[in-house]
């Protein structure tokens, strides 16, 4: 997942999961299922048709049904050798909406896989009819297929975006010592926390949260932070606020700071990503 996690979001997101999280209790910890898939070259509008064919409807109807609280597909926005090169991604509060989205997903392929069986042999000249299943393994590696299940230890949101965000996230990954993530997640509420409530209050971050692997599968990271803007400029705001509470303090509490953080976690395994959104949906307004 360091190589992408890709979220956050999960990854769960902005303002139709921020009314989620207001009819929720303070501690409110979602879950976020994600799927990475590798593509092979060219095959990129084939799975994304895939995509809106097969699990989007899925997933739309859970999320009237208010299983799901938002969902979405996202791509790295640097290419790097041996990353996944799409990640689809739902948010539900509990195992529960887990088990109702993985259900529903596997009755639909199904179906469909039924359905392309019964529609015959193909007409002369014509390809066959193919399953689900087989146009997936002809358009992405799958061999290379990771899933993760995350949750959010700390979410916060920014005021309502409109439902036609298409939402730039950062994650950054981040190995905690052993024994040490009480540590880590109270030094980061304490220090990092504030500045990103501010940024959210002022509408630069859309959301943001501080995650772990709920089901570990990658030994690359134990924690990591991400958070959505609306744009890659949003990105330089962050930043200057970040540089910005560290320079107000006394240098001695800026190397405190540092040595705090060192101390808490393996800085070598650190690494970073960002993705753009290529679908987000959230529930309609109501």
């Amino acid at each position: 997942m360091k190589k992408r996690l890709f979220f956050c979001f999960f990854v769960i997101l902005l303002s139709g999961i921020s009314s989620f999280a207001q009819q929720s209790q303070p501690q409110m910890q979602p879950l976020t299922f994600w799927y990475e898939y590798t593509v092979n070259p060219g095959k990129e509008e084939e799975f994304m048709n895939l995509v809106k064919t097969v699990g989007q409807p899925v997933r739309d109807k859970l999320m009237a049904d208010g299983v799901v609280k938002a969902w979405g597909v996202e791509t790295p926005l640097l290419r790097v050798p041996g990353n996944a090169t799409h990640m689809i991604w739902y948010a539900v509060a509990d195992y529960a909406g887990v088990d109702q989205v993985d259900s529903a997903m596997r009755a639909q392929i199904a179906k469909l896989n039924d359905e392309e069986a019964k529609s015959g042999v193909a007409k002369k000249g014509q390809k066959p009819a193919t399953s689900v299943t087989a146009r997936l393994g002809e358009i992405a590696d799958m061999s290379k297929v990771h899933d993760y299940l995350t949750r959010d230890l700390v979410i916060g949101f920014g005021p309502p975006s409109g439902s036609a965000a298409l939402p730039f996230v950062r994650y950054n990954f981040v190995k905690v010592k052993a024994g040490k993530g009480s540590d880590y997640r109270k030094a980061w509420e304490k220090y990092n926390k504030p500045v990103f409530e501010k940024l959210a209050a002022d509408g630069v971050v859309m959301a943001y949260g501080l995650s772990v692997e709920e089901i570990r599968t990658d030994g690359d990271f134990t924690h990591y932070v991400w958070y959505a803007v609306k744009d890659l400029a949003s990105f330089d705001k962050v930043r200057a606020a970040f540089i910005a509470d560290r320079d107000r303090r006394s240098q001695e509490e800026q190397d405190s700071l540092t040595s705090l953080f060192v101390g808490l976690q393996d800085v070598d395994a650190s690494r970073s990503e960002v993705v753009r959104s290529l679908i987000f949906h959230l529930p309609a307004a109501k």
